[in-house]
This record gives C-alpha cells, structure tokens and sequence, in this order.
C-alpha cells in the first residue's frame, strides 16, 4: 500500500470516522483505492454506492481543505460514478 494511501486512510478516519452510513469509494490516480462506509476507511477496491476519482494532490487537498469537492468537480479534477447525492453529502462532511 502506497503512503499516500495509508496517509489518506488515516486523515479520513479523523475527518469522517463512521459518521458515513453508505459505501464510498476514493480511487487515487497511480495509488490506489480507499473504501469509506459506517466502519471507518481502509484501503480496498470494492462495488460502492459511489466513486470519486482525483489525482493524488486533488485528494490531498479535499482532506486538507485547500480544495473545494464542488469546484474540484465542476473543473473536472474531481470525477464522480454512482450516487451524485452520497458525493455531496460526503463533500459537506470533508469541508467540515
């Protein structure tokens, strides 16, 4: 597992913990995947309600706050499959 991956693993179990009662899926581009669901994240690469794509910067500064979900994904940096809902329910839970 990259550090990347652990790092963010970590950063979203201090941000979200279980507060999430669907299943996400974090694809980072050339690292891996990161599931999140109500037990916490973990890296892992399985079926979710939801997946967001986004380069290895692009995620770090979501769970940093220097990136905004909304206009990482209206400036295509943020890219969204499944349940357009569950994203911005997410997005309001990583700018928290």
């Amino acid at each position: 597992m990259s550090q990347i991956i652990e790092k963010a693993v970590e950063k979203l179990n201090e941000k979200v913990g279980t507060r999430f009662d669907a299943v996400a899926k974090f694809v980072i581009t050339d690292e891996g995947a990161i599931m999140l669901d109500a037990s916490g994240a973990r890296a892992g690469d399985e079926e979710a309600d939801v997946t967001m794509t986004a380069s290895a910067d692009t995620f770090i500064g979501l769970l940093t706050g220097d990136v905004n979900p909304t206009m990482a994904f209206m400036t295509g940096k943020l890219k969204v499959d499944g349940s357009m809902g569950l994203a911005m329910k997410l997005g309001s839970v990583l700018s928290s």
